[in-house]
């Protein structure tokens, strides 16, 4: 029996650096690749596993210099905003960090507090960021060797080439052991079940509110785009399996776009993935002041000049009642209240058909058969609903049973397409022409279903925003210059993401036109153009004719309805 299993570190959510028992630990329940050779790094591979994988191409993964590329906390924090916690004490554990950061069971946390004494406190200049990679080699160069774990994967280990047998330990494992970063990994593998809740909690989003209003801008007819999409979408998340499956380092987005087109790639799609968070995070904003001001109508401020309605109002409030979360160093507990995102969206389309059915609303049959002038917005709002390919390559990496994972995205988006279409036209049908860009604003406030329904949108986005805008957080804080890394500019930089939202959603208060910018340009970005990109740079030379002909096909639908989607939403932001 290991040491972790005997002094009850089995479920450790925290890593530091120089704690080698733990890390193992930590590594062979989160059941990712081993650190040090066994790990590896995409230059580990050899030449001909290259070449197979590549399809001849004979470009590598990344070489030693690149293993630290920015960002290294994407893992973590995505895995937090997309996963489905199991409510077990030892999880929620996590949340307490003065238990929590010596073990995750609370007796060993409690008799490791002991031992470690006054050492744990947080003095406020405490480096916010790992140390620097020179630093990391040195440290890991005077440790002593780790012994290897090979219960993850079920391949033999693969022994270090010559030229790597001097190597520390691959920079971005150990820049996520620093006791800076507290996010937990992922405890263990997650069932097929776990796989599909976790799937539902991605793609069951804010989206859902504006699929009526889509029905409105384009016609009866533009429903047909739903299961255009969902279908391309579904297709391109199994490419992005492929693309994994090509090398065993390979987990995420990131890593992907860097195996296909190099340090560059790399780059491009993490700032794409950041820019699709940060939006949302505008649209969280928006969201929260459109509810709030449908449920106090009057209220407003005038003071000195300055007259802030209900919307500007409850949108600044919310931002600031937002911000204490924000600042949070660990959020196990909030991804809890993030989880119920499901719950949330459930309820919201239980109320949507209690008040059309149960409180006499009813649906009356009206509208246009198809609307060619608006229906690049309905195309922007419908490819919104579909945004979570990059979160789907964690989903993939973190199951126990991969091979089931199609069967996981097709059953995911078969179902959310049904709930697409099934709320759109019960929307349409139940408010006609006077749909407004949330049904929720539309539902009648005198009856109960639609208090709870309205309130769910609120709760929501709350809970929801700190998460989003972590990973976006992360990734400024890395990369800033070592000199200023400290918690007091991890908390002004967060500050200032908070407050930016804050005045790009009051400058644009637009919830379904930037809704429909943002599906037309990231979206088709995200879920179409880059997976497909990526798949045919990876495989090229392996791919059937008729793999690329569709992988073109699809790469030119999304350039077109990313070019035509976003020059109609911005037209009509600024006629309005």
């Amino acid at each position: 029996m290991d040491r972790d299993e005997e002094m009850g570190h089995g479920d450790r959510s925290l890593l530091f650096i120089g704690d080698e028992d733990d890390d193992l630990g930590a590594d062979r329940d989160s059941g990712s690749p081993p650190t040090s050779s066994d790990e590896g790094s995409f230059s580990e591979r050899s030449d001909d596993e290259a070449r197979d994988d590549r399809g001849g191409r004979g470009r590598d993964a990344p070489d030693d210099g690149q293993k630290g590329t920015w960002p290294q906390s994407y893992r973590q924090s995505i895995d937090m905003l997309s996963a489905v916690p199991s409510p077990t004490m030892s999880t929620l554990m996590v949340a307490s960090p003065s238990l929590t950061k010596f073990g995750s069971s609370f007796l060993k946390a409690g008799s490791s507090f002991l031992r470690k004494g006054e050492g744990s406190a947080l003095p406020l200049t405490r480096p916010l960021l790992p140390p620097s990679l020179s630093q990391l080699s040195q440290s890991s160069m005077h440790q002593p060797p780790v012994k290897q774990s090979t219960d993850n994967i079920g391949l033999p280990p693969r022994p270090p080439a010559a030229h790597e047998a001097e190597l520390p330990e691959r920079p971005s494992r150990a820049c996520l052991k620093s006791n800076y970063i507290e996010l937990p990994p992922p405890a263990s593998k997650c069932s097929s079940g776990q796989s599909i809740i976790n799937g539902f909690n991605v793609l069951c989003g804010v989206g859902i509110l504006t699929t009526a209003y889509g029905i409105k801008e384009g016609g009866w007819l533009s429903l047909l785009l739903l299961p255009l999409l969902g279908g391309s979408s579904c297709y391109t998340g199994l490419l992005l399996k492929r693309c994994i499956d090509s090398s065993p380092n390979i987990e995420t987005y990131p890593d992907i776009g860097q195996v296909a087109f190099g340090i560059f790639g790399r780059i491009f799609v993490s700032v794409v993935l950041y820019l699709e968070l940060y939006a949302s995070c505008v649209e969280y904003i928006t969201l929260l002041g459109d509810s709030l001001s449908s449920v106090f109508p009057s209220a407003h401020v005038a003071f000195t000049g300055i007259n802030l309605n209900a919307h500007n109002l409850f949108a600044i409030t919310m931002a600031l009642a937002i911000l204490p979360s924000v600042w949070l160093r660990n959020l196990s507990l909030l991804s809890y209240l993030s989880a119920g995102g499901v719950i949330a969206t459930v309820t919201v389309i239980v109320c949507l058909f209690w008040v059309g059915i149960g409180e006499g609303i009813g649906f009356h049959p009206s509208g246009a058969a198809v609307n060619l002038t608006h229906l690049p917005v309905a195309l922007g709002l419908y490819g919104y609903c579909y945004s979570g390919h990059s979160v789907f390559p964690n989903i993939y990496s973190s199951m126990k049973d991969r091979s089931q994972f199609p069967f996981v995205l097709l059953f995911c988006f078969t179902v959310v397409t049904i709930v697409y279409a099934g709320v759109a036209v019960t929307g349409f049908l139940m408010f006609g022409e006077s749909t407004m860009s949330q049904f929720t604003l539309n539902l009648p406030q005198q009856y109960i279903p639609s208090k709870i329904a309205i309130w769910m949108t609120i709760v929501n986005p709350y809970t929801k925003y700190a998460l989003t805008m972590t990973p976006v957080a992360l990734s400024i804080e890395e990369a800033l210059p070592q000199r200023v890394q400290s918690y007091l500019v991890g908390m002004s930089v967060r500050t200032c993401l908070v407050l930016s939202t804050v005045a790009v959603a009051l400058l644009f208060p637009y919830f379904a036109l930037v809704m429909a910018l943002l599906g037309s340009v990231f979206t088709m970005l995200v879920a179409l153009i880059l997976p497909c990109a990526c798949y045919l740079s990876i495989k090229k030379g392996a791919v059937h004719l008729w793999e690329i002909i569709l992988c073109i096909i699809i790469i030119m639908i999304g350039v077109v309805c990313a070019c035509i989607g976003s020059y109609t939403s911005i037209n009509r932001m600024i006629s309005r």
